[in-house]
């Protein structure tokens, strides 16, 4: 009864509103006598008039900027995911991305297309949004830079550093001087242009060099740290000659520009001994996320467009205030994080995509149209190259480096990415640069930053022979009957698995070798971060290795591509088992699970590939997330993929045989029956496998056969499972039965899946 008292008040409700609705516009239109009602063209159909309207949304600024950063974005992570599978950083890609869209190509072969979505009138609102992501950027550049390092490589860094920047800077000079007559713009005095080639020259770019040093797995070395204190005192020293060219270059003389540099240096110091403190005592009071609420965030968030706003009115550019902003912030690396977290996404995936594709439209390659500029652009390449490679390494032998290590370093200090379009973009903005020019330094820029790992590949190669295992990691390798390699998300999984590993080899004679890898991605980890994520995810494992009186290899590194990272280990290990956790899906098994499964591959262009060209059939049961989907087709060796179900100690292990390839898996239980004592069940589904299954039971000593029960079964129950500690079971009967029995997976008790050979 109250369903239909609610469904009849609210027809009620509804009539009369509407009722009152009409007769107050019939009311209404009487009003408009004398009134210049604008109507619609006479003669002009309602489809006419509906697309005069449609065109004009269509044109409104509002909706041709969002059409541009949708364009934008989804090119920016195509080209960078193209980047990311040729073992590039990403925002090469983006760098591309800008280019693409912008005269140089799509201009130039769909001018049409170009001239609609990006109109001359719309590139005011595309470089205000850029200079805010830019901004943002560098709040996190300056939150990156430790200072503290920098104070304990101080010597070294700083000689190697500032060798780095006066050589191309010096270089820079001679370049400007034989170029200056021919391309400088008229009105540009020769002083103005040379310091900006030399800067331009001279810049790291210290996000994209961080990001390649973890990538590498340097980062805890001497040679990681050197490297990243000489980048950030790059940076600092960089950013700070570019302030004075700036001011220089604005106030016309270096007389004039000395006010400006004054009132820089007071800036400085205002933020250092005023500001600073100040922060740092918030960060005292506030020092965790619970305790951090929306009004501390304002405030140190108005610093960062206070800071802005001085320098840009100072003189020396917005984006050197958003720099040092970051790095007076707090020194509690949580407390940074924080930060992080909050701008990053916004500023990286949104807003920075906006400014390389601004850059790209800058970007005419067309006007390099003949030899001789190309020449020129060779010649900018080479100085280029020449100053930062050389200098950086020069110094770094200088020091007591390696040749090795040197070379390194000046592979790595040779990186330019978007700092570098930053700096060209602020020449352009201030005439210095003309559109030949800043084209020719985009290209350089594309090129230095290509050629890093490339080039660290070859020196790698060239000095291999250093690389070769020592004698004692070879008689580790050689002693060790059986190796394991477990990657782990989270210090909890990590020890789990690191139970379960233990439990496979406990026992045995042989030294036995288990490495415990956790592989965080490169986009959600950071520099100074990285020695706290290591402490936060190794020591719970380093410690469970003790309780369990296991040795441990412990391993951890940032990655751009995970998967690649995780089988390139299990190659150059030689393990003969990976094992990695594997998080419960809500959606396995359902009809939402297989939209879910097939929307995602749009997300994912190489499985969408694998769908296209048949690898995969399309709304398939999707039991696994895509990174396991694709590690499992590509590795080498078995992989253990492990459920927990409050996984405990091994007493019962079960293992259902539904063909004869699964009997491979007795193996396994042979391990865990030898070295834990625990009671083994196989089970022949179907009762076709016993002569094959006895005669493996046959081959075990007298003392372990014991410890096996054969059982013929024309199914297998839940309830035959749930008094067993672990499940072994080969991917394809999973798969077999998340299909037919997926009802009742859940009550299952803790299962390890083995994929690929069982046939041990």
């Amino acid at each position: 009864m109250r369903k239909y008292r609610n469904l009849v008040f609210y027809i009620a409700t509804i009539t009369a509103c509407s009722a009152l609705i009409y007769w107050i516009i019939t009311l209404g239109r009487k009003l408009e006598d004398g009134k210049d009602i604008i109507t619609a063209t006479p003669g002009q159909s309602q489809w006419a008039a509906f697309l005069d309207s449609f065109s004009h949304n269509l044109q409104h600024p509002l909706a041709l900027l969002l059409a541009q950063i949708i364009t934008i974005v989804l090119a920016a992570r195509f080209f960078g995911w193209l980047c990311v599978k040729i073992g590039q950083p990403a925002v090469i890609g983006e760098m591309i991305a800008g280019i693409i869209l912008g005269p140089s190509f799509i201009g130039l072969h769909f001018p049409e297309f170009s001239a609609t979505l990006f109109p001359g009138h719309s590139m005011d609102n595309l470089k205000f949004l850029s200079q805010v992501g830019l901004i943002l950027f560098m709040y996190i550049v300056g939150m990156e830079v430790d200072l503290k390092i920098l104070q304990k490589q101080a010597h070294d860094a700083v000689v190697i550093s500032h060798a780095s920047i006066i050589f191309p800077f010096a270089l820079g000079f001679g370049l400007a001087y034989f170029i200056y007559s021919s391309l400088a713009p008229a009105n540009v005095e020769f002083i103005s242009f040379s310091l900006f080639i030399g800067i331009a020259m001279s810049i790291t770019a210290f996000p994209v060099l961080a990001r390649i040093v973890q990538e590498r797995g340097i980062q805890k070395t001497k040679l990681g740290t050197v490297v990243i204190t000489c980048a950030a005192a790059d940076d600092i020293t960089a950013w700070c000659i570019l302030a004075a060219v700036i001011a220089i270059v604005k106030a016309g003389s270096f007389a004039s520009s000395l006010y400006v540099i004054v009132l820089a240096v007071a800036y400085v110091f205002l933020m250092i001994k005023l500001v600073r403190p100040f922060l740092r005592r918030i960060g005292e009071l506030y020092p965790n996320r619970e305790t951090l609420s929306k009004p501390i965030i304002a405030v140190f968030l108005l610093v960062l467009i206070l800071s802005s706003y001085l320098t840009e009115i100072i003189g020396i550019h917005a984006l050197f205030g958003a720099f040092m902003a970051g790095a007076i912030m707090p020194d509690n690396i949580k407390f940074r994080e924080i930060f992080i977290e909050k701008v990053e996404d916004v500023a990286m995936i949104l807003f920075l995509p906006l400014f390389f594709v601004f850059t790209g439209l800058r970007t005419e390659i067309g006007l390099i149209n003949d030899i001789e500029l190309w020449k020129v652009t060779g010649l900018i390449i080479l100085v280029a190259v020449t100053g930062k490679f050389a200098g950086s390494a020069i110094a770094a032998r200088f020091v007591g480096q390696s040749w090795k290590d040197s070379l390194t370093i000046g592979a790595l200090m040779n990186t330019r990415g978007l700092m570098e379009l930053v700096v060209l973009n602020i020449g352009y903005d201030l005439g210095v640069l003309s559109p030949e020019i800043f084209s020719m330094m985009v290209i350089m820029a594309l090129v230095t930053t290509f050629m890093t790992g490339p080039a660290l590949d070859a020196i790698n190669w060239l000095f291999r022979k250093q690389q070769a295992p020592s004698r004692e990691q070879q008689a580790t390798l050689h002693a060790s009957s059986y190796r394991i390699l477990l990657s782990f998300t989270s210090p909890q999984k990590g020890k789990v698995l690191l139970q379960l590993a233990n439990a496979f080899v406990r026992q045995s004679g042989a030294e036995q070798v288990i490495t415990a890898m956790h592989i965080s991605s490169s986009d959600k980890i950071h520099d100074y971060l990285t020695g706290t994520y290591e402490k936060e995810y190794l020591q719970p494992i380093i410690s469970e290795a003790r309780e369990l009186n296991q040795k441990v290899i412990t391993l951890s590194k940032a990655s751009s591509n995970i998967n690649s990272d995780i089988l390139e280990m299990t190659e150059e290990g030689h393990y003969d088992l990976l094992l990695i956790g594997m998080q419960h899906s809500i959606y396995t098994g359902s009809i939402l699970g297989n939209i879910l499964g097939f929307t995602t591959s749009f997300i994912d262009p190489e499985r969408l590939v694998n769908k296209i060209i048949g690898r995969e059939k399309f709304l398939n049961k999707e039991i696994f997330d895509e990174q396991l989907h694709n590690l499992i087709a590509k590795a080498a060796i078995p992989i253990g993929i492990f459920i927990d179900n409050r996984f405990s100690h091994l007493q019962k292990v079960f293992i259902p045989v539904f063909s004869s390839h699964d009997t491979g898996l007795i193996h396994y239980g042979y391990m865990l029956a030898k070295n834990t004592g625990s009671q083994v069940t196989i089970a022949d589904i179907g009762g076709a496998r016993a002569e094959h299954i006895h005669r493996q039971l046959q081959e075990l000593d007298d003392k372990i056969r014991n410890r096996f029960t054969y059982q013929a079964e024309d199914h297998i129950s839940p309830e035959q499972m749930q008094h067993h500690n672990l499940v072994i079971i080969s991917l394809e009967s999973w798969q077999y039965l998340v299909t037919q029995r997926n009802r009742w997976l859940t009550d299952v008790p803790s299962t390890l899946i083995i994929s690929g050979s069982t046939n041990i």
